[in-house]
């Protein structure tokens, strides 16, 4: 419920609550036993840069917004994910200190794009005539597939490319959460990237990869996937010979057998190669 002054500092209590809900229904509906009352604003606010030298920003205190489907909770988790597979390779001499460089590269457009859209939604619930009218028109759209699907996507966070270059629809964007046969039997992608470690799936021909100098750092799995290949917001794609998963389940690498590519990828996102 919205309250007739901005600037409120203090908890809001249940009285507050109730007396609202007088102003407004003419009733408090009997509203009793809070679990938890909260105060916030629609302000729309990002740090200008999220490191600087050992200080770095996630979540909240990256970027603030309005709390709209669950988004905050959404971008500040893919924040700390991103930032904590870069910061432990960093720590542990794995990778130089610029690989840090790249959580805010990628992570500062998403939290933007996340204010731009909270604002738009913001205004789409104000109840002065030209908010409802716009408010129409979004929902005539929002009856049709393609849009909905691309919202959708946009709610989730599981529209985000990141910008890794030309290449198949796969890379830069969240692997999809196959179900795979390995040799091992029946497995989840997402399974297999709960130990945090880098994830080269050979999804072809058994035994056409070798990537010996990274194998202290990446797993290599051979798997079968006969399904479709989906991805929210863009719909079918081709299959791919050989995804690399990167441990916050973003794709740094598609290829097949002729590994072109695979050497740079495998250097860049996890350090040179242990014979070096």
């Amino acid at each position: 419920m919205t309250e007739r002054e901005l600037g409120g500092t203090s908890e809001p209590t249940l009285r507050d609550l109730s007396e609202g809900l007088i102003r407004v229904y003419g009733t408090d509906y009997g509203v009793h036993s809070p679990v938890w009352i909260t105060r916030f604003t629609d302000a729309a606010r990002q740090a200008e840069t999220y490191r600087k030298g050992r200080v770095l920003l996630a979540g909240d205190a990256a970027h603030v917004h309005y709390p709209a489907g669950g988004q905050g909770l959404n971008v500040g988790v893919q924040d700390a994910v991103n930032l904590g597979w870069k910061l432990a390779q960093v720590i542990q001499a794995m990778s130089p200190e610029w690989l840090l460089d790249t959580y805010e590269a990628e992570r500062h457009p998403v939290g933007a794009k996340v204010l731009q859209n909270s604002l738009a939604q913001v205004a789409l619930m104000r109840r002065d005539d030209r908010s409802q009218a716009a408010w129409k028109a979004v929902s005539e759209l929002l009856k049709m597939d393609e849009p909905r699907k691309r919202y959708a996507a946009m709610m989730t966070g599981l529209d985000i490319r990141y910008d890794f270059g030309e290449g198949h629809p796969l890379l830069g964007r969240h692997m999809p959460d196959l179900d795979l046969v390995t040799a091992k039997g029946p497995q989840r992608v997402f399974a297999l990237l709960h130990d945090a470690r880098p994830l080269l799936l050979n999804l072809g021909e058994s035994g056409g990869f070798d990537i010996a100098p990274w194998a202290d750092r990446v797993s290599l799995i051979d798997a079968l996937f006969a399904g479709p290949w989906e991805l929210p917001a863009i719909g079918a794609v081709t299959a791919p010979t050989a995804v690399l998963v990167r441990p916050d389940g973003y794709v740094a690498w598609v290829g097949d057998v002729t590994q072109v590519g695979l050497a740079d990828a495998l250097t860049t996102w996890f350090g040179s190669p242990a014979t070096e």
